[in-house]
């Protein structure tokens, strides 16, 4: 008899403890995501660095070659002037479109102006608006016809009709317009919450020490401002490698002046079915991606250093 109850007082229950369980639904909850992730994120982002060293049209089977694919593309005049038009569209069409964010932001942000709430969602508009219907809008706006908008415009100040989508700076310029109309409502509206979150007592005894506007907005606004300034402008450049739909759909195709890196991968993938080409290229974007957010960093740091 004392050895039966001896044994039932050793025994532990059966099943997983209460905090073990809670942990477990905590993974449960969040493994759609990771599960989502590796699937559309992460194993595709492998497969290309796996395919940028090999041969394959899609179809049949892989063939290693090496560094070849990235000999190719090195040599290919076009890639680097795909390299060449991503990196002025995005100049153009990010950096005015970053000190007008700020200027709009620092607008909407004063006392002066009304129906703050209609003009914020204004400036949202073109960021939800579809990137096809934009495309298509602007194609019709700078025509190569003397009928097309901004030409008909040109014409009232004696300047010649621009050939917009076959001309090297004429698509060049069309694009980075597009872009800033596209995206400068959205970076505005990040300006805005930064702005809203420095405290109104900065501007006080700024105003009462005699601090004019534009010496509140460069000793204050703009210091307070920073890591909302650095992120945007991280975003923006990352963004701005990235063009993809705006140079496809308004140059009509895969013409030189408006190629940028992504449609040079595009096309390379599903024009010429060179998926290995294509590959080389996404790892070499990746790779000037980080280049340039890592200037970016630095700079950022510089001027936090320079600022102290």
């Amino acid at each position: 008899m004392v050895s039966h109850n001896h044994t039932n007082a050793t025994v532990r229950p059966k099943g997983l403890s209460d905090k073990k369980k809670t942990a477990l639904a905590g993974y449960l909850f969040i493994s759609p995501f990771f599960l989502l992730f590796t699937i559309f994120g992460a194993f595709p982002m492998l497969f290309s660095f796996y395919l940028a060293f090999q041969k394959w049209n899609g179809f049949g089977e892989m063939t290693f070659v090496g560094v070849k694919n990235f000999s190719f593309i090195f040599t290919d005049p076009l890639f680097w002037k795909s390299i060449y038009n991503t990196i002025v569209i995005g100049l153009l069409g990010t950096g005015p479109q970053l000190i007008a964010a700020l200027i709009l932001a620092v607008a909407l942000n004063s006392a002066i102006v009304k129906f703050k709430s209609v003009f914020r969602v204004a400036y949202f508009v073109p960021n939800v608006t579809s990137i096809v219907a934009v495309a298509i809008i602007f194609t019709v706006l700078f025509s190569e016809q003397e009928a097309g908008l901004v030409n008909a415009t040109l014409s009232l100040f004696g300047i010649s009709p621009v050939s917009w989508q076959t001309s090297e700076w004429g698509a060049k310029i069309a694009i980075a317009t597009m872009i800033f109309w596209r995206w400068v409502g959205y970076n505005s509206i990040i300006f805005l919450a930064g702005l809203q979150s420095i405290p109104k007592d900065l501007y006080e005894a700024a105003e009462i020490d005699g601090a004019k506007k534009w010496q509140q907005f460069l000793f204050i606004t703009v210091p307070m401002l920073k890591p909302i300034i650095v992120f945007v402008v991280f975003t923006a450049t990352i963004g701005s490698l990235q063009i993809f739909a705006e140079p496809l759909i308004f140059g009509s195709g895969f013409r030189e002046e408006s190629m940028t890196i992504v449609l040079y991968l595009w096309r390379e993938a599903f024009s010429n079915n060179a998926f290995g080409t294509a590959s080389a290229t996404a790892v070499s974007l990746f790779l000037l991606i980080i280049v340039f957010t890592t200037i970016n960093f630095f700079a950022s740091n510089r001027l936090d250093k320079s600022g102290k």
